[in-house]
């Protein structure tokens, strides 16, 4: 799994590259191609790097379940 992410960052990084790359020397398709980039980041990588770091934690500590909110005062 480190390994698939490293790779994924890298394909990240060379698509947002040729993005911006493209973008500069006027290239139609330079923003369609950063915002694919942005996509993939959102949707793909992010996900994947929030499930590798929390994968087999314990999370209940986390959870609405043990906060104690405001007591209920009547005023």
């Amino acid at each position: 799994m480190k390994i698939l992410l490293k790779i994924l960052l890298f394909i990240e990084i060379g698509i947002l590259g040729t993005g911006i790359y493209l973008k500069s020397t006027n290239h139609i398709k330079g923003e369609f191609i950063i915002g694919i980039g942005v996509l993939l980041l959102a949707f793909i990588l992010m996900p994947l790097f929030v499930y590798h770091r929390y994968k087999g934690k314990d999370l209940t500590k986390y959870s609405f379940k043990n906060m104690q909110g405001p007591e209920n005062k009547q005023e």
